[in-house]
């Protein structure tokens, strides 16, 4: 849709972003991947095994991605705006959380 030049700041790219995550299911996914993250995350640092935190963007990015192949049918953003994609995860989470996007 947008060359990488056109979005000038996150506010112009999270409309796409969300257009690339309009499969109800990859959202769903993203959702998981994300809460998986902070779970995983706060668990290494609580309890000192901190080499799992190695694993946060397999975590991560492996349920958002399988999201994007299997039912988006698209390629992640993540390849082309990788700041802004990781930005958009989290404001979808939060916007997924609060009821302001469909779960």
């Amino acid at each position: 849709m947008n060359d990488q030049n056109e979005f000038r700041n996150f506010s112009e790219f999270y409309p796409y972003y969300l257009e690339e995550h309009s499969d109800v299911t990859c959202r769903r996914l993203h959702f998981v991947g994300s809460l998986l993250v902070l779970v995983v995350a706060i668990w290494a640092i609580t309890s000192g095994k901190l080499l799992w935190l190695l694993a946060l963007p397999v975590i991560g990015y492996g349920f958002a991605w399988v999201g994007h192949f299997k039912f988006e049918k698209n390629r992640p953003a993540t390849f082309k705006y990788p700041l802004y994609s990781l930005m958009g995860d989290w404001v979808m989470f939060r916007d997924m959380l609060i009821g302001r996007i469909r779960f």
